[in-house]
């Protein structure tokens, strides 16, 4: 059963011809689509990074964070994705959500205002209480770092 999770958001410009807010294309899907709040075209070279608003902030229960990810079709085709991915945004953030992109491609990548330039997923957190102990018990897996021995 899908839980809806209530989240107050704002746009911060106003303007004539707003963008949608984020929002899921497809009924079955786990992340919304996030627009590049942008007033003029930004192009991005090969291994270059930029900070492109969204046009919104929002107020997050506690218990919740937003995760900001890459869209895939953007990845495959242009080389664009998310820098910090996923990227946290925190329940007690206010600010403009902006979305770190670099173009790991190898052509120039041009974003425009309103184009879809990453997904927004949000998720409970859980809390951790830290109990230390001299040693841990096994858990069947072999190997090391990376390696699942199977």
């Amino acid at each position: 059963m899908n839980k809806t999770v209530r989240v107050p958001i704002t746009r911060l410009r106003r303007q004539p011809d707003p963008l949608p807010l984020p929002r899921y294309m497809t009924a079955g899907a786990a992340g919304m689509d996030i627009y590049a709040d942008l007033s003029a075209e930004l192009s991005l070279g090969p291994l270059e990074r930029s900070l492109v608003p969204t046009g919104f902030a929002l107020a997050l229960p506690d218990g919740y964070e937003a995760q900001i990810r890459p869209r895939s079709g953007l990845a495959l085709h242009s080389g664009l994705t998310v820098l910090n991915s996923p990227g946290t945004i925190d329940a007690d953030y206010r600010d403009e959500v902006k979305i770190l992109v670099i173009n790991l491609g190898r052509q120039p990548v041009r974003i425009r205002r309103g184009e879809r330039i990453a997904q927004l997923v949000v998720a409970p957190v859980a809390r951790v209480d830290w109990h230390e102990v001299e040693a841990l018990a096994a858990s069947g897996r072999g190997g090391g770092f990376g390696h699942t021995d199977r």
